[in-house]
C-alpha cells in the first residue's frame, strides 16, 4: 500500500523522503485527496470513540456522550484539513521574503507530509487522558517541516531557520484563531448539556 510506505518513510527517514516528494511535483489537490483527507480521519474517528463512547472523568463526574464525540470528531477533522491549508498558505506567502521558491503545490506537500506525526498520533484520542500525546507528536512534525523547507521550497541554507520561525509564529497565530472559531461554532453550549 503506497500511503503506508509514505507514512513510514517520512517518519523514519525524512532526509531521504523529501527529495522523492519534491521530484513527484504533485498538485496540492492530489495530495489533499489521497493523503490529507484520509489521514485526518484517524484523529477524527479516535476523538469520536474517545469522547463519545469512552469518555473521561472530571472531579469524579463521568463526561462523554455520542453528541460530544461527534462534535469532537468534526472539530478534529476540520482543524486538520483547515490547518494544513492555512499552514501551506503561510509558508508559501513568506517564500519571496526569504529567497525561497513560491509554489503552493510544493508548500502544500511540505505541510501535508509534515503533519503526518499528528495524523498518526491522533490515535491517542481514543483515550482522552492520552490526547496530549497527539499534540506532542506535533513537535516531530515541526522537525519534518524544518527539514523539508530546503528540498521543497528551495530556501537558501542561511535563511532556512528564520523562514521556519516566521512561518511557525504566523501559523500558530492563525491556527489559534481557527481553533477558537471552530470551538465557538461547534462546541457552543456543549458543556452545559454534559452535566
Amino acid at each position: 500500500m503506497e500511503i503506508v510506505e509514505r507514512i513510514k518513510s517520512i517518519l523514519i527517514s525524512p532526509q531521504k523522503e523529501w527529495p522523492v516528494i519534491e521530484s513527484e511535483n504533485a498538485p496540492h489537490m492530489k495530495v489533499f485527496t489521497t493523503y490529507v483527507v484520509l489521514l485526518a480521519v484517524i484523529p477524527a474517528l479516535a476523538a469520536f470513540v474517545g469522547y463519545g463512547l469512552v469518555g473521561y472523568t472530571v472531579l469524579g463526574v463521568h463526561v462523554g456522550s455520542v453528541g460530544w464525540g461527534i462534535r469532537q470528531a468534526v472539530v478534529q477533522y476540520a482543524a486538520m484539513l483547515g490547518g494544513t491549508y492555512i499552514t501551506a498558505f503561510v509558508v508559501n506567502a513568506f517564500a519571496d521574503g526569504f529567497g525561497a521558491r513560491k509554489d503552493f503545490d510544493c508548500a502544500f506537500s511540505l505541510v501535508a507530509y509534515a503533519y503526518t506525526p499528528m495524523f498518526v498520533a491522533g490515535v491517542f484520542y481514543l483515550l482522552p487522558s492520552l490526547s496530549w500525546l497527539a499534540s506532542l507528536a506535533g513537535l516531530y512534525g515541526l522537525y519534518l517541516l524544518y527539514t523539508g523547507l530546503q528540498p521543497l521550497m528551495k530556501v537558501p541554507a542561511d535563511k532556512q531557520t528564520l523562514y521556519f520561525v516566521v512561518s511557525l509564529v504566523a501559523t500558530v497565530v492563525v491556527s489559534a484563531v481557527l481553533s477558537f472559531i471552530l470551538a465557538a461554532i461547534l462546541l457552543r453550549g456543549v458543556y452545559s448539556g454534559l452535566f
